[in-house]
């Protein structure tokens, strides 16, 4: 439904846009003949648009533990997951997680910047400093370290929504966020983890989950997921590219 729902939101937002431009100059070439036709088209969109967003979220549950994110995020409603080969020793592939960043991230600024609609603001996730490691900037600015094994997992967590007026503690630990299960709030975590593979390579994975407590945030948190999604994971695609090349650069 997840899937389906960004499909529907994306057709959407290009058919206002196609209606929006055939209701200044009809877009004839395309089958848009008038500008009554463009102002159905961008009411088609419209009504489209919220068919996408409202999609009603599946709600998943591991089978078995396979991860340390596993006890974080046993049940969640949307997940996104991404994977890569790497040929390097596994301390190093794990040392690039953690010294990675952002501008050797492809296109992690320019998305980023539409992202927070071009807005400047604090350092963070979305605007990081050039001079710190992505992980570090996300660690001092929103997000805690759950968990982390070394050469082998690393899961940091985040509140995509949490009830208004909430204040979080002041040293929250993982455990609180495994008790995060009252209404209005929505943990996310991320990790980054690495397998052996058959052939000798590295296979690094990134996976995120979010888990929203109620219907109410589900839905919320659903319309969000489903117009931030295409980027989302373009950015952790070439994330792991980053990571790869950093790990793979020869030394010396």
């Amino acid at each position: 439904m997840n899937l389906i729902g960004t499909i529907l939101v994306y057709v959407a937002l290009a058919a206002m846009f196609l209606g929006c431009i055939s209701v200044i100059r009809p877009l004839s070439f395309l089958g848009i003949a008038s500008r009554p036709h463009g102002i159905v088209i961008f009411l088609c969109g419209v009504a489209v648009f919220s068919t996408g967003v409202n999609l009603p979220a599946t709600e998943t549950r591991i089978a078995a533990r396979q991860s340390d994110l596993d006890d974080f995020i046993p049940v969640y409603q949307f997940r996104e997951f991404h994977k890569t080969g790497i040929h390097a020793r596994r301390e190093d592939v794990f040392k690039a997680i953690k010294e990675v960043r952002a501008n050797e991230i492809f296109l992690f600024r320019t998305l980023t910047w539409i992202r927070r609609a071009g807005r400047s603001g604090p350092a963070g996730i979305l605007n990081a400093p050039e001079s710190e490691p992505l992980l570090a900037v996300a660690l001092r600015t929103g997000f805690m370290k759950l968990a982390e094994e070394p050469d082998g997992e690393i899961v940091l967590g985040t509140l995509v929504a949490a009830p208004k007026g909430t204040r979080p503690k002041k040293d929250p630990t993982p455990e609180d966020f495994k008790a995060l299960g009252a209404p209005g709030f929505a943990p996310a975590a991320i990790n980054f983890r690495l397998e052996d593979a058959a052939n000798g390579e590295i296979v690094l994975t990134t996976e995120t989950r979010v888990y929203a407590t109620d219907p109410s945030t589900r839905k919320k948190v659903g319309a969000y997921w489903r117009v931030i999604y295409p980027g989302s994971a373009l950015i952790r695609v070439m994330w792991l590219r980053a990571i790869k090349k950093r790990a793979e650069r020869p030394l010396g």
